[in-house]
C-alpha cells in the first residue's frame, strides 16, 4: 500500500475517533444504588451527571431489574407524586444530579435483594441533538438503606 494512502487512512480514521468522542460525552459522578432488605421489590439508583454538549437521557436498563425508568419526585399540593419521565434533559455544562427525593432511575421488579457492598451494573442510553445515541456502562456500588446523597465531588467516579 502507497505511504499517501496509508497516511489518508490514518487521517480519516483520527477524525472518525475524534468526531465520535465529541458527541455526547457525559460523565457519570458518584453513582451509587440503595440497599433493599428481603422481598423489596424496587430501589434507586443515584448519581450526577454533566454533559458536554446539550444532551439527554433516554433510558437506563440493570440485569438486576426486569423494570428499569428515569423517574421524577416533586412536590404537587404538599403530596410528593412519583412519575416515569420519558427522558431527562442534560444541558450542555451544567451538573443534573439524580438524587433522592428528585429525579432518580427506578429499579423495579428485583430478580433479587440489592446488598450493601455489592455492585449494580447500569446502561445509561444517551441522545445528542443530532439523534445519535451513545450508551454508557457502568458499576453502581450499593449503599446502605439509610444512605443519603455523598457530597458533591466526593465518592468513586464511574463511567467516564
Amino acid at each position: 500500500m502507497p505511504i499517501q494512502t496509508l497516511a489518508t487512512r490514518i487521517t480519516v480514521a483520527c477524525a472518525l475517533l475524534l468526531a465520535g468522542a465529541a458527541q455526547a460525552q457525559v460523565q457519570v459522578q458518584d453513582a451509587w444504588v440503595r440497599a433493599t432488605v428481603p422481598q423489596q421489590k424496587a430501589t434507586g439508583a443515584f448519581m450526577r451527571l454533566t454533559a458536554a454538549q446539550d444532551t439527554r437521557l433516554v433510558s437506563a436498563s440493570s440485569p438486576v431489574a426486569g423494570v428499569t425508568e428515569v423517574h421524577e419526585m416533586k412536590l404537587v399540593d404538599n403530596v410528593m407524586q412519583m412519575r416515569a419521565v420519558p427522558t431527562l434533559d442534560l444541558p450542555a455544562g451544567q451538573a443534573v444530579d439524580l438524587k433522592p427525593g428528585g429525579y432518580h432511575i427506578m429499579l423495579l421488579d428485583l430478580k433479587q435483594p440489592v446488598a450493601q457492598g455489592a455492585s449494580v451494573p447500569l446502561t445509561l442510553v444517551f441522545e445528542g441533538k443530532d439523534g445519535k445515541r451513545q450508551t454508557q456502562e457502568l458499576q453502581a456500588p450499593v449503599r446502605a438503606l439509610g444512605a443519603a446523597a455523598p457530597a458533591a465531588g466526593h465518592g468513586k467516579h464511574g463511567g467516564h
